[in-house]
């Protein structure tokens, strides 16, 4: 059985657009964060909220140096 290979552009797109949307969550949870800061604390969420961030961060950063790496090494 003959497979056909994705095309680059889609195969960089599909892995692309998930990282997008990991930078628009963060900013969004950064906005929150920033907008209710002061429920938050009065509440004691604002550990809960600055946790998430956090761990998004580095993980959307690193997602994306790994991503550039695979594209400069030229498997995508």
């Amino acid at each position: 059985m003959d497979q056909q290979k994705m095309p680059p552009a889609v195969l960089r797109l599909l892995v692309i657009f998930p990282n997008v949307l990991s930078y628009l969550l963060l900013g969004g949870l950064i906005f929150y964060v920033m907008s209710n800061y002061e429920l938050l604390k009065s509440t004691e969420n604002l550990k809960v909220w600055l946790i998430f961030i956090a761990v998004l961060a580095p993980a959307a950063v690193y997602t994306t140096f790994s991503i550039v790496k695979k594209i400069r090494a030229g498997h995508m």
